[in-house]
């Protein structure tokens, strides 16, 4: 099972648009998936679900759950301020990193509405990552100015849909 994991809690986000995009890739792929939203994460997760608390929220536990049985990843990862979102930093601070991150492996999808592609912001993740003993992918997909290549909720440009579908089969194989 992959999971594919949209970096933000942000409403209406791209991110989502483009986790409902890999998860058709994937399934067209026959690979089974799930898509965990950090926006479904509950909105006081860092006091109730975290530290002295790990356990005691149900909403979280879920997410964690799936966290924790998954056997690959994608992120996809929006840029914010030249980094990634801290909900996901929150959110990755809430697992418990042996079951949920080590050994496992991973893709990451980096997303901006600017030129980098959120660049700095798979730097700074791949950095976490490799802390917590996940294996990441070199092959990072670094999507640009995304608001040019969407139509409809889905990235349009062919160049980047081949990126996407070679970086998925790199994960399959991986």
């Amino acid at each position: 099972m992959i999971a594919i994991v949209s970096g933000t809690n942000r409403e209406n986000a791209v991110s989502m648009d483009i986790a409902r995009q890999y998860s058709e890739i994937l399934k067209e792929k026959g690979v089974e998936n799930i898509i965990l939203n950090l926006q479904d994460l509950p909105p006081d997760f860092i006091f109730s679900s975290l530290y002295g608390n790990t356990g005691k929220n149900e909403q979280f536990n879920r997410a964690t759950d799936i966290m924790n049985t998954s056997e690959k990843f994608v992120f996809i990862i929006p840029e914010y301020n030249g980094s990634f979102p801290g909900v996901l930093k929150a959110f990755l601070d809430g697992l418990d990193r042996e079951r949920a991150l080590a050994h496992k492996k991973c893709a990451l999808v980096g997303i901006s509405a600017g030129d980098q592609g959120a660049g700095p912001a798979l730097s700074h993740f791949t950095d976490i990552l490799n802390y917590c003993g996940t294996h990441v992918l070199a092959y990072r997909l670094r999507i640009p100015n995304i608001g040019r290549l969407m139509t409809d909720h889905k990235i349009t440009d062919s160049g980047y849909v081949t990126r996407m579908h070679k970086q998925a089969d790199m994960l399959i194989g991986f």
